[in-house]
């Protein structure tokens, strides 16, 4: 087995479709101007109280140049085309071309934790109100966690090894380090590394709001006018995530590859951290979340004195964002109160697998613009005050590492230290 590269890898471009936006722009200048992307649910019809969600506003996959009528019968999972057109925009956005040299070179790793869920449901709906032979044959390729990152490469025309790394809601943050790991190591020159979720059907609306971990938005809630204030991270009224639909994709690539073609360098990926929890299939465990974070920042080869911002996992519960805070007490010591806290979810919601792509494109272009994005919607919460969760408004703040946590059901917790360029 040949020794590994060492190489340095670098975020060269990213793509994400969010409740903010179906543009990583859109998403970006709202997000800046403090707004929260959620509405009563019109995807499908429900009637849990858990109505509140976050859909992609003007996504239509039908209308994108390369989708005929019956590919878009054929690929009836939404996952596809958002992971087709992301990862074309994040080539583009990287200015990298695929042709005979980049292609064989180029990876795709695009997790996501309930696949083609809506796919399934209009098979089993077709099953079960018009026979068995109603059910479409492609239902098979549909649920296939890897045939998103297949499609993308008949579109884009890259033969690296494609894969759908599977880590519940850290799957994206997965598919980053993985994605870094191998191009360290020389088994590719670049990587299409995130996330993609499109998961607003009825059934898994029910399923979290049965779980109690999605907020169900009442009369006496501050939400029930204004859907926009349903999520809440760190706020002392926080009850429950917003789920959301969205699809996040970075483009990595190794430091001389950068060089050479002249591509985009945004930020470096310096350090990884990832464990499991041994204890729960959803309450976490803070000494291996601890373990994480430290172990991302050990392998960046700073110390937490060196962490300008985190961005939180922040999901809006009440013990997981107490939990995450708890965590981060532990690693960064009364000095916390001095490093920004900022809650994406606040503004995007939840979007599963696809949230920490998504996530780490904001704290990148957030860090590359000496800037803060705010936690909305917040209510000071006297159990955190000293906590800096960047309340209601983004800021204007220089700093060099980025820390993205991210943590997800069975136990698995993924961090990333991201360093910007200067």
């Amino acid at each position: 087995m040949k020794a590994p590269l060492n190489r340095r890898v670098f975020v060269s471009g990213y793509a994400a479709a969010t409740p903010l936006g179906n543009s990583f722009a859109k998403t970006w200048e709202a997000a800046v101007r403090g707004e929260a992307g959620f509405r009563r649910v019109t995807r499908c019809e429900t009637e849990s109280r858990s109505n509140v969600v976050g859909e992609i506003p003007d996504w239509n996959p039908s209308q994108l140049p390369y989708v005929t009528p019956k590919e878009a019968s054929i690929w009836n999972a939404d996952y596809v085309f958002l992971t087709m057109e992301m990862c074309r925009q994040a080539l583009a956005d990287a200015g990298l071309e695929m042709n005979e040299e980049t292609g064989p070179r180029t990876a795709c790793l695009i997790g996501s934790a309930l696949n083609g869920t809506d796919s399934y449901r209009i098979a089993m709906d077709n099953y079960v109100n018009r026979g068995p032979f109603k059910v479409s044959p492609y239902i098979l390729p549909n649920v296939c966690a890897n045939l998103p990152a297949g499609k993308a490469g008949m579109l884009l025309n890259f033969t690296g090894p494609i894969f759908s790394p599977q880590g519940a809601c850290a799957s994206a943050n997965h598919a980053i380090a993985l994605g870094a790991r191998m191009i360290r190591d020389g088994d590719c020159d670049y990587v299409l590394a995130g996330g993609v979720e499109t998961c607003i059907v009825p059934e898994i609306i029910q399923g979290f709001s049965n779980m109690l971990a999605t907020i169900k938005v009442g009369p006496k809630d501050r939400a029930y006018n204004d859907p926009t204030l349903a999520s809440r991270p760190f706020s002392l009224d926080r009850k429950g995530f917003v789920l959301s639909e969205g699809a996040g994709v970075l483009l990595l690539a190794a430091e001389d590859k950068v060089a050479s073609l002249g591509l985009n360098k945004r930020a470096e990926v310096t350090g990884i951290g990832w464990t499991s929890d041994a204890k729960h299939f959803t309450r976490p465990n803070t000494a291996t979340i601890v373990r994480a974070i430290h172990d991302a920042i050990d392998d960046a080869e700073i110390s937490p004195q060196d962490i300008g911002s985190i961005n939180a996992h922040g999901t809006s519960t009440p013990t997981g964002d107490a939990t995450e805070v708890e965590c981060l007490r532990e690693v960064f010591g009364k000095e916390i109160n001095g490093i920004p806290v900022t809650a994406n979810k606040s503004q995007v919601g939840h979007s599963l697998g696809a949230s920490a792509a998504i996530e780490a494109a904001l704290s990148i272009e957030a860090m590359g613009k000496s800037m803060l994005l705010p936690t909305v919607n917040h209510i000071p919460d006297p159990a955190f005050d000293d906590i800096d969760v960047v309340p209601n408004q983004a800021r204007n703040q220089s700093y060099e590492h980025v820390l993205s946590n991210s943590f997800g059901f069975g136990g698995t917790n993924c961090c990333i230290v991201f360093k910007g360029i200067s």
